[in-house]
């Protein structure tokens, strides 16, 4: 069976980027073991990640790189926030974040996200709102485990309920 709109996926990859001076690095992986399962054409994953997978079928293998911009984007230098330190105190934390951690938070819309934290002062808290692969080319190389119809349940929830449609809840 052959990846199409409404089919669950499960798959290997290595993702890679590279620096500015041409270096891969390695980001991530999933294995045979555990791999990435998802409910193909609902918008779970890039579209352009999607768009390479389209028409392979078990045992291939693949391999691509997504442009910054069919990634995560471009950075957006103007995606950093000042937040107050009060915000932190107020949610009972017991210290305040370090640079260079990620933190979780919440915008007016009840949306969560991640960020960065960039700068700690004695009032303010600035966090970098751009995802953390943000300006990033994305470089991904792996292999189709399974392929598979997805189940009704599957379709009106819009994921995947495991490798072989069953979530174990």
């Amino acid at each position: 069976m052959k990846i199409t709109s409404n089919t669950v996926v499960s798959l290997t990859y290595e993702l890679h980027t590279t620096t500015p001076e041409g270096n891969q690095v390695f980001v991530e992986k999933a294995t045979e073991e555990n791999p990435l399962v998802f409910l193909y054409g609902v918008g779970m994953m890039l579209p352009k990640f999607e768009e390479h997978l389209t028409g392979l079928t078990v045992g291939d293998e693949y391999g691509f790189e997504l442009e910054a911009a069919d990634g995560y984007g471009e950075i957006d230098p103007g995606a950093h926030v000042d937040l107050p330190v009060s915000m932190f105190k107020e949610g009972g934390a017991e210290e305040l974040p370090n640079v260079g951690d990620v933190i979780p938070l919440q915008d007016n819309q009840g949306n969560q996200f991640r960020a960065g934290v960039t700068a700690v002062g004695e009032e303010i808290i600035s966090v970098d709102l751009n995802h953390p692969m943000a300006g990033k080319n994305l470089i991904f190389a792996g292999k189709i485990l399974t392929v598979r119809e997805a189940t009704a349940d599957e379709l009106s929830h819009g994921h995947a309920h495991g490798a072989d449609g069953h979530s174990g809840h």
